[in-house]
């Protein structure tokens, strides 16, 4: 159960790196109590809203490849839900003037899949960035 879970939740991320949107939208239930937050923005409603929104970022995104570590996935009692929860190591070269150039990033993301008829499918998504603050103690006057 877990592999199939984990399966689908790698093939989001294939999805988004290639411009996948025919798998992106085979990955997502269709429901109009669906939601995705993206990192910085208000949740996005439907099914159909999410995959506009997934289309317009993966058309505006040039480049970008996921890096997933602290994947975990928890089940419901009954099996029928599943969360999975993981840090997105982001690379991505979109808006640097360079073509040779990269920029990185992390972001924490916890995703809710259901299974219905036989197949998981995203039901919820919300990723956040993760803000690494400077170690160092400021400097007293």
């Amino acid at each position: 159960m877990s592999g199939d879970v984990l399966a689908v939740h790698r093939s989001f991320y294939e999805a988004i790196e290639a411009g996948d949107v025919d798998l992106m939208a085979a990955l997502w239930v269709d429901r109009p109590d669906t939601s995705c937050a993206h990192p910085g923005t208000t949740p996005v409603r439907g099914t159909s809203g999410i995959l506009r929104s997934w289309t317009m970022l993966m058309a505006q995104a040039g480049y970008l490849q996921f890096f997933l570590t602290d994947v975990q996935a928890a089940f419901t009692s009954d099996g029928a839900v599943a969360i999975v929860t993981c840090t997105e190591n982001i690379l991505s070269g979109h808006g640097l003037e360079s073509p040779e150039s990269f920029a990185g990033g992390k972001v924490t993301s916890t995703s809710v899949l259901v299974l219905r008829q036989g197949r998981w499918q995203f039901h919820t998504r919300h990723a956040s960035p993760i803000i690494d603050f400077d170690a160092e103690p400021l400097e007293e006057d």
